[in-house]
């Protein structure tokens, strides 16, 4: 019975996903914006008390990474390492001001609005909210020939592996700092955090080389798309047995895909990104079910307020970065407004809702209400884009 009742709602899941992907492309919206709102008046729905629709939290966490790795993986794929070289140090040393500064200013804004008293989940928070979704931006600007588009594209890949790790390093002190010096504990993590690095990338390379060599020569219609999914689930499975970060390990099977001779590489692409794209859709509804959002006007006013404060850090990132560049008032402002969230942050949040921690469903209320604000914002500045971006191509 309750194998048939999953069954049930995930088809019907499924039904209003395509729904809303079809809505969306007819109103000219993003779809992860209706699939969210949608998930989220599902999950107001209630049946003799309980909500209509209900999963177990290992299905969530199993679906959102399955997501998860094939999204980057379809993101990574696409971009060509001579772009990557282009702008990648400007784009790594935005990831970098953008993350301190949310750790500092970010962290203290949350605890001080929401009156969060856990240091370590403003924290998390703080980390997470630095990270920019690949597969909305890359999405929604994918017509778009631009230095300040391109630039996006790469700190979103760039961001995608430090946001999903990150949270997870500062919940490992959360959980073990009263056990000793807290700061011998962060000195303890910091050889962790490179192997999670250097174990990621090799077990991304080292898949590469074996299952991309075979398919240099050969093809197959029925076995080629699978010996890809296969391929970035055992390079996620590898990287994370062997203590590794897994995001990390797609990301690199993802780049050696999209730079290296593949046969038929094209139709993979395209299936790959048809597979990713069914998976997202499940896991946005989900997402709005599973975290009851407060439709409160106190909740929804303070959490526009952060959001505010929030734009306002993401700007003095950038100036602190592109100050000494040649990039207009405007182009900065584009890059201020657009950074829109996706399925990195969606799946660390099925991943957090599994945790018994004081305080953090309030943290997680917040997060799903800065992945629809960012995306509502993002939506609005993209259509407006020829009024930001200058010498910009359709």
């Amino acid at each position: 019975m309750d194998a048939l009742f999953y069954l049930t709602s995930f088809a019907i899941l499924l039904v209003i996903g395509i729904l809303c992907t079809i809505l969306s492309e007819k109103i000219k919206l993003p779809n992860i914006l209706l699939l969210v709102l949608t998930g989220i008046l599902i999950g107001h729905i209630r049946y003799y008390g309980r909500q209509l629709i209900q999963f177990s939290p290992i299905f969530l966490t199993s679906v959102g990474i399955l997501a998860l790795v094939m999204i980057i993986f379809d993101a990574s794929s696409r971009f060509k390492l001579r772009e990557f070289d282009t702008f990648s140090f400007r784009a790594l040393k935005l990831v970098g001001i953008f993350l301190i500064l949310n750790l500092i200013l970010l962290t203290i804004s949350v605890s001080l609005i929401f009156n969060v008293s856990n240091i370590f989940l403003a924290m998390m928070f703080a980390a997470l909210m630095s990270g920019t979704a690949p597969d909305v931006v890359l999405t929604m600007l994918k017509q778009t020939k631009n230095r300040v588009i391109e630039l996006l594209n790469i700190e979103s890949i760039i961001n995608t592996p430090l946001i999903v790790l990150i949270p997870f390093i500062i919940l490992d002190l959360f959980q073990d700092y009263s056990k000793e010096f807290f700061f011998s504990k962060f000195l303890e993590s910091a050889g962790p955090f490179l192997q999670q690095f250097v174990t990621g990338i090799g077990a991304g390379i080292l898949v590469g080389i074996v299952i991309f060599k075979i398919m240099r020569t050969k093809y197959s219609e029925r076995l080629s798309p699978l010996a890809l999914i296969t391929a970035a689930l055992i390079t996620y499975i590898l990287a994370e047995n062997l203590k590794g970060n897994g995001v990390l390990a797609v990301t690199t099977l993802g780049l050696f895909f999209g730079n290296v001779y593949v046969r038929e590489k094209e139709t993979l692409h395209e299936f790959s990104y048809m597979f990713a794209n069914s998976l997202e859709i499940i896991v946005f509804i989900l997402l709005g079910i599973i975290i009851d959002f407060p439709l409160e006007f106190w909740f929804i006013s303070k959490s526009i307020l952060l959001f505010i404060i929030y734009l306002v850090i993401r700007y003095m990132s950038v100036q602190l970065c592109f100050s000494k560049l040649n990039y207009s008032f405007k182009e900065k402002l584009f890059m201020t407004l657009n950074i829109p969230k996706g399925i990195a942050v969606a799946v660390v949040v099925f991943i957090l809702a599994t945790y018994n921690i004081p305080g953090i469903i309030t943290l997680l209320d917040i997060i799903v209400a800065f992945i629809v604000y960012s995306i509502i914002l993002s939506t609005i500045v993209t259509k407006l884009s020829r009024n930001f971006l200058e010498a910009e191509t359709q």
